[in-house]
């Protein structure tokens, strides 16, 4: 059965990093896309990055630019959101979706997310 688990999440100070992972299971990893995607308190999810299944990279969020990044073990079929700098408007709790081959909008599977405050 298709499935996804977040892990990594936690409380950090401002400043701080945090690696979060997507452990994916079920399926054919190498054959997906994963995304990391984020929804705090009363607002909408957003998406914040995504890795294709070749490893193309496609950045959603403008906020995390030059602060985070993603990364695919194939061997492992982990997806990695290492976020660096970390500021208190990125408490959140972070899902990972899949979907085939490229970052599209046709997300098939998701996680049941983890949460991350940045806090002092």
């Amino acid at each position: 059965q298709l499935q996804l688990v977040e892990s990594g999440g936690g409380l950090v100070q401002p400043g701080g990093s945090l690696r979060l992972s997507c452990a994916v299971s079920g399926f054919s990893f190498n054959y997906h896309a994963i995304g990391w995607f984020r929804q705090a308190p009363g607002k909408e999810r957003e998406g914040v990055l995504c890795i294709s299944s070749s490893g193309g990279i496609t950045t959603y969020a403008d906020s995390v630019k030059g602060r985070s990044s993603i990364s695919r073990d194939n061997a492992k079929n982990t997806v990695y959101l290492q976020m660096n700098s970390l500021k208190p408007e990125d408490t959140a709790v972070y899902y990972c979706a899949a979907q085939p081959l490229g970052c599209g909008k046709n997300w098939v599977r998701w996680g049941q997310g983890t949460q991350v405050t940045v806090s002092s």
